[in-house]
């Protein structure tokens, strides 16, 4: 594949983002449960089902607005529901169910780098699907590392700010708390202005290489197959 057009752009990145983004959202839940919460189990947040999930301006309108008017692209789903009152021990704990989605991700992108030498492997017998894996599994390494270090950016309601609130002592995590409205708000702004690119981007490319070496990938067939995804 030398280029790609838009149909097929679609088709290689909608698994990789569906799953990210799904998957991290379970992740949440999940980890919740077995702390004791079953809050999320409950109004059936534990499912691939995307439609339990996706919401219709952060799924939907925003990343739609961010494609027409930006280089990149930003959207969300619902959180899951999470009652830090039931868990065992609610300060540690929500710590814990907060790292659990960008670990998810971590994960994944590992997992995207071993289809990739599946892909590759593939490609020696079956051309087409080997380079479908491939691109396939390159979308899915870069769009988790991606999601991984947004989320772990220090804001509330990110990730990185609900692991900061558990970390700082309670007076002080009460005080931040009160910025969480602003959040996404501040966020947004960070995204169209390039800030928040230049943050994570350095730790994308962290991200990346651990995926890397984790899989024993050759760096060169990411690097390669993400320059025609962005192409």
């Amino acid at each position: 594949m030398a280029s790609l057009n838009l149909m097929q752009q679609i088709l290689l990145w909608f698994l990789p983002v569906f799953l990210a983004v799904t998957v991290h959202e379970i992740a949440h839940g999940l980890v919740a449960l077995r702390l004791g919460d079953q809050t999320a189990k409950l109004a059936g947040r534990l499912s691939l089902n995307p439609i339990k999930h996706l919401t219709p301006i952060g799924s939907f309108v925003v990343p739609g607005l961010f494609l027409l008017f930006s280089n990149f692209i930003f959207g969300w789903a619902k959180p899951v529901p999470v009652n830090q009152q039931q868990l065992h021990h609610p300060r540690r704990d929500m710590i814990l169910v907060a790292l659990a989605g960008p670990l998810s991700n971590l994960l994944m992108s590992i997992i995207w780098a071993l289809s990739m030498k599946l892909g590759l492997w593939l490609s020696l017998h079956f051309p087409l699907a080997g380079e479908i894996i491939i691109y396939m599994g390159a979308a899915g390494v870069f769009i988790n590392a991606a999601i991984m270090m947004l989320n772990i950016l220090p804001l509330p309601p990110l990730d990185g700010g609900r692991i900061l609130m558990g970390i700082m002592p309670q007076y002080l995590s009460d005080r931040f708390k009160r910025i969480e409205p602003f959040g996404m708000p501040v966020l947004l702004v960070l995204i169209f202005s390039g800030m928040a690119a230049k943050l994570i981007w350095p730790m994308m490319i962290v991200a990346m290489a651990v995926a890397t070496h984790v899989s024993s990938l050759p760096v060169g067939l990411l690097t390669d197959a993400l320059r025609v995804l962005f192409a």
